[in-house]
């Protein structure tokens, strides 16, 4: 009976797609949407290659459990973990990301080229099996967190083809894969999974690299929610009061009555699991403690990123050369440079512009919408 209703969600979802306005992150014109489906197309019922199905069997981890995304823009990185028979999430596979767009930093608004940052919630309906550009999961964008906080945008996917403008793009045989871990954790009845949404890996050393960055703030609130996962393997509870993330809340001991959060409201009373908590403030402590001797020992501060166009992970570069470039006020192939370079032409840039210096603007080869 679950297994038929979330056929059933999957199969809408092809109808679904037809009604949708244009995928913003793609920039798909409206015309080139598909006809209402009858049934799934072949690539969205692919089974899985027979190595990943060698792999979850060493992993000792079911073909239907269920599966959480974790997303690292600054590495272009994208992990899929999922449940073994203990109930753990534990890693299955790291993916190259071919393409993320926009700067480090949460998105915003409708436009902004940002791709999101924070904890996101992925149900049947997300799935889109007749995406332009492949196959397409909306990570749901905007959530509760962003609604409360006046972001805005929509359509923001992880899909195929390698190109992004707003989105996490993959290769065709990288979404097929994640698009089928997904679509058979839905199969063994779980009606939904969680994404994480990181501008990199939240370690002492990176946060220390970018302790000047405005978003510093919102990045270590992410990071409690991070540091509850990486200490317990366990998929963090996610609520938002008072226009911030609070994971893994539960009503006091003396309290008889539910916990009901509202994302703009106070924050009720309450406290974090406390299996949870202690393992989590382990963590904490010993990252807190490093964090503070790196600012001792001043480790370089990483250069504030600032109308870059986003990142490819290494081993496509040479694949896409042409995929990953600066703004329009720049116009340098990202490829061909490091970062410490881009950035130091970044800021000649600026000050050429400052002396009233023309500067030719350049080609920019992702002309998306969002």
């Amino acid at each position: 009976m679950i297994r038929a209703t979330v056929l059933r969600a999957l199969v809408l979802t092809a109808a679904f797609a037809a009604a949708l306005m244009p995928v913003t992150c793609l920039g798909e014109n409206s015309n080139r949407l598909p006809p209402k489906a009858t049934k799934l197309p072949a690539k969205a019922t692919k089974n899985l290659p027979p190595e990943l199905l060698s792999l979850l069997r060493q992993k000792k981890m079911p073909k239907h459990s269920q599966i959480l995304v974790r997303v690292f823009k600054e590495e272009a990185e994208l992990e899929v973990w999922k449940q073994d028979t203990t109930g753990s999430f534990q890693i299955l596979k790291t993916y190259p990301i071919c393409r993320w767009s926009g700067d480090l930093g949460p998105k915003l608004q409708e436009g902004d080229r940002q791709t999101p940052e924070g904890f996101y919630r992925v149900t049947p309906e997300l799935m889109n099996p007749h995406s332009n550009y492949y196959l397409a999961i909306n990570i749901g964008y905007p959530n509760s967190f962003d609604k409360a906080n006046n972001r805005d945008g929509s359509l923001l996917m992880i899909h195929g083809d390698c190109w992004s403008s707003g989105c996490y793009a993959m290769t065709d045989e990288q979404i097929s894969e994640v698009y089928s871990l997904a679509r058979d954790s839905f199969l063994g009845g779980r009606p939904s999974f969680q994404v994480q949404a990181y501008p990199f890996r939240l370690t002492p050393e990176n946060l220390a690299r970018h302790r000047n960055n405005p978003n510093l703030a919102f990045w270590k609130m992410l990071k409690i929610g991070n540091d509850h996962f990486e200490a317990t393997h366990l998929e963090p509870k996610v609520n938002v009061c008072n226009r911030r993330y609070v994971f893994d809340a539960q009503s006091p001991p003396s309290s008889p009555k539910s916990l009901v959060f509202n994302p703009t409201d106070k924050c009720p009373a309450f406290v974090v699991n406390p299996q949870i908590a202690r393992r989590a403030l382990e963590k904490q402590r010993a990252d807190e403690f490093e964090y503070a001797q790196l600012l001792k020992d001043n480790v370089p501060a990483a250069p504030i990123y600032s109308e870059l166009d986003g990142g490819m992970n290494e081993v496509f570069l040479a694949r896409f050369p042409n995929r990953v470039t600066l703004s329009k006020k720049i116009g340098l192939d990202l490829a061909q440079h490091p970062i410490e370079l881009l950035m130091g032409e970044h800021q000649r840039m600026h000050a050429l512009k400052a002396r009233d210096i023309a500067v030719p603007a350049a080609h920019h080869a992702d002309q998306g919408i969002e």
